[in-house]
């Protein structure tokens, strides 16, 4: 074991460093968003899925970082990483409409100008909606109708459509005046 850790200094130590500044990276970018929810009256729940969003990126960043660290030559690293996108390149473009609602997901979280408990129209030709937001998920928005129905509308498409805001919901209004 003595002679593991003296044969692979260097890696270990690259490794360490490497695993430290991922660490403080991905504590700085989660509290840029957890900012953002905060000041933006973000739902909690938006928040965390863009920690997992943050958490992904980390891995993927320090899985390369410790390949090239442990010897994995630049060639074998391009060959290995250029396969692994060019097979999720194809399977994401077999299923467009997930990666497109998941990065339209991610621009309304940090644009979306309205926020759960209000009523909105969507101005669309072929199914007009009027409801009041109830949830934003990663790949869709669910709306309630006054009649009670529930709709799951694609995120991608209520950033295509025009909507209008029908009634702010007033709760997140009244806790800041009683602070």
């Amino acid at each position: 074991m003595y002679e593991l850790l003296i044969n692979n200094r260097e890696e270990l130590i690259y490794t360490l460093g490497v695993i430290i500044l991922m660490m403080f990276i991905q504590f700085v970018l989660k509290k840029a968003a957890n900012k953002v929810g905060q000041r933006s009256e973000i739902n909690i729940t938006r928040t965390r899925l863009m920690f997992k969003y943050i958490n992904i990126l980390i891995l993927l960043i320090a899985a390369f970082l410790l390949s090239f660290a442990w010897g994995v030559g630049l060639a074998d690293l391009s060959l290995i990483f250029s396969s692994v996108f060019a097979v999720i390149g194809v399977a994401l473009f077999a299923i467009w409409s997930i990666l497109s609602n998941i990065t339209s997901g991610i621009i309304m979280f940090f644009s979306f100008p309205y926020k759960i408990g209000d009523t909105i129209k969507i101005h669309d030709k072929d199914l007009p909606v009027q409801a009041e937001i109830e949830d934003i998920k990663a790949f869709h928005l669910h709306l309630r109708t006054p009649e009670g129905e529930l709709i799951t509308y694609p995120n991608n498409l209520i950033l295509q459509k025009a909507v209008s805001l029908i009634k702010l919901d007033r709760r997140y209004d009244e806790g800041k005046d009683a602070i």
